[in-house]
Order: structure tokens, then C-alpha cells, then sequence
């Protein structure tokens, strides 16, 4: 059975996130927790904050799942709505700048591998 959560608007770049998720996609779930509980990223914050919303997501639709085989089947960031703002530049002019945020999808699953 396959679940899905999702988290959004996060204020982290997607080049950012996409670094630390590829380091535990694929992996099982415990192990991926383990290592993310560990790392010095504010990335890894919101992904370990994620998988755990979804093995909470899976014991509330399947009473009977081993946590133990639970892996990470699927995990992608996609960009979301830049936040716009200016910053002073010389000559009186003003400087765009784009502060992005990420949207996050991480699929776990108890069967398959």
C-alpha cells in the first residue's frame, strides 16, 4: 500500500532540498529518519518533519503495517511561488530579488521491495 504527504510553501530552495533528499530516497524509512535526525541542514528539518507525517498517514489508513518494511518509494521537490522582494541598489535603482520555496512530496510503501 502506498502513501503519500505532502508539505508546501516551504522557505527553502528546491537546489537546497533536492541535495538532501537524494541522499535518502529509496531508503527505508527507519534508516532515512535515523539519518536525517543527524544532518546539519535546515532542509533535512522539513523532510524528516514530512516522512514522518507520512508513516503517521499510513497507520491511520492500515492497522496492520510493519514499520520495519516501510521504504521511501518515491520522494520529489518541486518549486513553488517565489516570494518578490527589492533590495537598494546604487543610483537609487532597486534589485529584484526572488526568494523561492519548495513544495515536497515523499511516497513510502510497505510491499515491493
Amino acid at each position: 500500500m502506498d502513501v503519500r504527504a505532502t508539505s508546501k510553501h516551504l522557505r527553502q530552495a528546491p537546489r537546497k532540498m533536492r541535495q538532501v533528499l537524494d541522499t535518502v530516497r529509496g531508503k527505508r524509512v527507519n534508516d532515512a529518519l535515523t539519518s536525517l535526525s543527524f544532518m546539519n541542514k535546515k532542509a533535512a528539518y522539513f523532510i524528516h518533519k514530512t516522512l514522518k507525517s507520512a508513516v503517521a498517514n499510513m497507520q491511520d489508513r492500515n492497522d496492520s503495517f510493519n514499520d520495519e518494511k516501510l521504504f521511501i518509494k518515491e520522494a520529489f521537490v518541486n518549486e513553488g511561488p517565489p516570494m518578490k522582494r527589492w533590495r537598494a541598489a546604487a543610483m537609487g535603482r532597486g534589485v529584484p530579488i526572488r526568494k523561492r520555496t519548495s513544495h515536497l512530496t515523499i511516497v513510502i510503501s510497505d510491499n515491493g521491495k
